[in-house]
């Protein structure tokens, strides 16, 4: 992201009050602590920034995913190959996300240990009043440019029929020029 991008994009935190379990002991609270896992790292700052530099963000994304789900698990007291089973990933690949071995299962780590302490923080990407005018602007821009478009396709339109018009008024005239030609050589002809 480029400098100029980076001052328009300002970033606002949002203190989220903890009332997930961090110790989920239900489907459903396990379900919670995920969801509150994926959000609270897509939506931090650092992570904002990092993603928005990632050319393969999506595939980043599903193994935070499964790094959530996985951590969440973990704390509801699923083994390993539980969770590897439920999750449909080997045992290894989450054991690794489980000791932060891989940047979703670091990243998942730190925002649940951020959970735990209260510090969880998301931060909302808000446009800056200068970045909203310069939209604003350029929105104008396209609006005029559009009406101008429609305008030339309009003179386009009707100078393609002129031309039309023009070409079939010069192939009458070349077929008149040409019986004219044939007049005055059979004239010739008939004088000689």
């Amino acid at each position: 992201m480029s400098g100029v991008h980076e001052e328009r994009l300002k970033l606002r935190e949002v203190t989220i009050p903890v009332e997930v379990p961090v110790r989920p002991v239900s489907k459903r609270e396990i379900k919670q602590l995920e969801a509150m896992l994926i959000i609270g790292t897509l939506f931090r700052h650092d992570v904002i920034q990092a993603a928005l530099s990632k050319e393969e963000f999506l595939t980043w994304v599903d193994s935070l995913a499964i790094a959530a789900s996985a951590l969440a698990m973990e704390k509801a007291g699923y083994t390993v190959s539980q969770i590897a089973e439920e999750l449909g990933r080997t045992e290894a690949t989450i054991r690794r996300h489980l000791k932060g071995e891989t940047k979703a299962g670091k990243l998942v780590r730190e925002t649940y240990e951020m959970l735990v302490r209260g510090e969880l923080k998301i931060a909302i990407p808000v446009l800056s009043p200068e970045a909203e005018e310069e939209i604003k602007v350029l929105s104008e821009r396209v609006e005029k440019l559009e009406n101008e478009l429609r305008q030339l396709r309009g003179e386009n339109t009707e100078l393609r029929e002129r031309v039309l018009s023009l070409e079939e008024r010069i192939k009458k005239a070349l077929e008149k020029l040409d019986v004219a030609i044939n007049t005055i050589k059979e004239a010739k002809n008939i004088l000689e």
